[in-house]
């Protein structure tokens, strides 16, 4: 007896799990997902950002940037900026492009430019992250005036070029993403298809530190208030028919020669970079993430105690 109603409730239940998966639940299509006929997905709607371009966004940008934002940013982090001077070799908008390890570099970036630059100055921002709901949209407009960038392909809602055209400065980081382990991962060719096809000039910045002060996966700053040093290049103009193929290792080239000069001096950096011997920033290839990782956490020498070009 005790056996046949154990059968039965086996019984029972497998009935009940065979017309469940058959069962019309909701509104579940009767059809198999594989008969089914392709439909092309709606596309989705792009984040509008002209607004954060206006006179009033602009100037509640320029009190949040000037005001809590730096006393943030310098309360947490001691930044050392060098090279401003080659900003001064511009005569219009041009191509601001870093390497990418934090998300210290976009506050450093733009806190460090010249007022009247900044002011005019527009960061490319991924749409998947930065543009994935409205008030993380809204925030990261109106305080860096971002614009999003599908990093997978796709359209931009505020193109590149139609703000170069209109006079503005774009920050592109070609590596697409931050840096999972503080090392320099491989441009893009994005920026350099901008500065030709627009013909504008490409300003190197060598970011050496943000990692070890904010690492991926950090919300915050680590304490202590760390050194991250911030390093202006010479501008680089694509030559009279260069493609953006060839010109793209020139920017690389350029920010890697900015990064081994933080790391060493300018003329040892710049004897390098005339023969083409910059050591590569991309790390050791065949060291473990770990080792990668305490590698590019070396903490960066504050301004005082770096080493002279001449003894």
């Amino acid at each position: 007896m005790g056996t046949s109603l154990v059968k039965f409730g086996r019984d029972t239940v497998r009935d009940v799990k065979v017309v469940a998966r058959g069962w019309r639940w909701g509104r579940r299509a009767q059809v198999p997902r594989s008969a089914e006929p392709y439909v092309v997905p709606k596309e989705k709607a792009v984040f509008p950002t002209k607004w954060a371009r206006t006179p009033a966004a602009m100037a509640v940008r320029d009190v949040l940037q000037k005001g809590p934002l730096n006393a943030v940013l310098n309360f947490e982090i001691n930044p050392v900026v060098s090279g401003l001077d080659s900003l001064r070799k511009l005569d219009g908008p041009a191509l601001i492009v870093a390497n990418h390890s934090s998300h210290l570099d976009t506050p450093l970036l733009l806190l460090s430019l010249p007022d009247a630059m900044r002011r005019k100055t527009a960061m490319a921002a991924a749409a998947d992250y930065f543009f994935d709901t409205w008030w993380r949209a809204a925030g990261s407009a109106i305080v860096f005036n971002t614009f999003p960038i599908e990093r997978r392909g796709g359209k931009l809602s505020a193109t590149p070029g139609d703000l170069l055209k209109d006079g503005w400065n774009v920050v592109v980081f070609p590596e697409g993403t931050r840096s999972p382990d503080g090392w320099v991962q491989r441009f893009r060719m994005g920026a350099a298809y901008l500065a030709v096809e627009h013909d504008v000039p490409v300003i190197p910045v060598g970011i050496k530190g943000s990692f070890a002060a904010m690492p991926r996966g950090r919300g915050w700053p680590v304490p202590g208030r760390p050194t991250v040093a911030v390093r202006y290049g010479d501008p680089l103009r694509p030559a009279e028919g260069e493609s953006a193929r060839d010109f793209a290792p020139r920017i690389a080239a350029a920010v890697t020669a900015l990064l081994d000069e933080e790391s060493t001096t300018w003329y040892e950096a710049r004897r390098r970079a005339a023969t083409g011997a910059s050591p590569s920033q991309s790390g050791p290839t065949e060291a473990a993430r770990w080792r990668r990782v305490w590698e590019s956490t070396r903490p960066v020498q504050a301004a005082n105690t770096r080493r002279k070009a001449w003894k």
